[in-house]
């Protein structure tokens, strides 16, 4: 893996989150919808990874109590495969453990065979089906967890 720094987002953040979002997504979040998470969400953590100069790694999570809902993890087309995906959840898992999360949660596309299997490597397990929950191209999202929002331990499908 290159070298990159991993940090918290900043309101300054927004652009380069909105330039990695319009590559990374096929419904990508404004950039203005995400200057108001930086700046007017306060259950809102973003981690942002940089390589040369530049932004090419952006995870975002809202913390609900003790509950972690994973909004978006996206990494640069020219940085992926080389362990900064993985490298980034770690962070971001690390930080917000010490902030008391004790269970995290996501939506991914069932045909995301390389995202499923980085957070299978976190120990996420399926919980759920949403139908047809992205637009763009119409597809169903496998809900993932990590820990679980019952206290009871579940196992990896």
């Amino acid at each position: 893996m290159r070298e990159v720094v991993f940090r918290r987002g900043v309101p300054e953040d927004a652009a380069a989150i909105a330039e990695l979002e319009i590559l990374c997504f096929s419904s990508p979040w404004s950039r203005d919808a995400l200057e108001k998470e930086l700046t007017e969400n306060p259950v809102a953590r973003y981690f942002i990874g940089e390589a040369e100069g530049r932004t090419v790694a952006y995870a975002g999570l809202w913390l609900v109590v003790d509950q972690g809902h994973i909004i978006n993890v996206a990494v640069h087309p020219a940085f992926r495969r080389q362990g900064l995906g993985k490298a980034l959840i770690r962070e971001m898992l690390r930080q917000t453990d010490q902030e008391g999360v004790t269970a995290y949660t996501l939506e991914v596309r069932l045909s995301n065979a390389a995202a499923l299997a980085l957070y299978q490597g976190f120990d996420f397990y399926v919980a759920g089906i949403r139908k047809n929950y992205y637009e763009e191209p119409v597809e169903d999202a496998l809900i993932l967890w990590r820990g679980s929002p019952d206290g009871e331990a579940k196992h990896i499908l």
